[in-house]
């Protein structure tokens, strides 16, 4: 019997999530790891065997280990090609084209998004739990950032029911967790919702069955 999908890292992780929500999309039967950050569980030798950068997430199951979250992401979508939502990479007929379609937003948002969108959440969202005082400075610096690409976004989704065209695939299931912190746990919400046609996709992909289920799983309590 095959071992299990393992994910290493907590639910609370927009990087953690971003793979779960990628698996439910799958239909792929996987398990959580926890890693305790605050204890430093994450640089512990054993954690570095299947991440080298000390990061989250690592990815595990019976024939590989993988880590950065977007790869791993990829790699469920080919790994796990017949099973569950299977066109979040593109349909086969639509060949490379498709693909690109898809890949060329998946690098937007990695590139363009995730910095600043990331960097302001991380500022609203964690520090305050953390402990740590709010760097408004980096939060306008990163908003004005982040604006110029929403712009974009906003005129793309005028024109284009999701990132890659009329059907839901990776490229709108990597935007999901920043947004979602950004929108659910600090004050910026309006970047998203003041803009009808990001408020509209919003709307749409935060509905579907994996990511309320991403966000069930951020919501159970971790064990003492």
């Amino acid at each position: 019997m095959a071992a299990p999908v393992t994910v290493y890292g907590p639910m609370i992780s927009p990087a953690v999530a971003r793979v779960a929500a990628c698996l439910l999309e799958k239909d792929v039967p996987f398990q959580v790891e926890p890693v305790d950050m605050s204890k430093g569980e994450h640089k512990s030798p054993s954690f570095l065997k299947l991440q080298p950068f000390g990061q989250v997430p690592a990815f595990k199951d019976s024939l590989t280990t993988v880590f950065e979250s977007r790869a791993i992401c990829r790699y469920i979508c080919d790994q796990y090609a017949d099973s569950g939502n299977k066109t979040l990479m593109g349909r086969k007929e639509d060949g490379a084209v498709g693909r690109a379609a898809i890949e060329k937003w998946i690098e937007a948002e990695g590139q363009s998004f995730n910095p600043p969108s990331l960097a302001m959440a991380f500022q609203l969202a964690f520090a305050p739990f953390m402990g740590r005082a709010t760097d408004m400075a980096v939060v306008e610096q990163n908003e004005a950032k982040l604006v110029k690409v929403l712009d974009v976004y906003e005129q793309w989704l005028g024109e284009n029911q999701y990132f890659a065209g009329d059907e839901f695939s990776l490229a709108d299931l990597v935007h999901m967790p920043n947004t979602d912190l950004l929108v659910c746990k600090t004050n910026k919400a309006g970047l998203f919702t003041e803009r009808k046609n990001l408020a509209r996709w919003w709307d749409e992909v935060s509905a579907r069955s994996s990511w309320k289920k991403v966000v069930e799983l951020q919501n159970v309590p971790r064990p003492s």
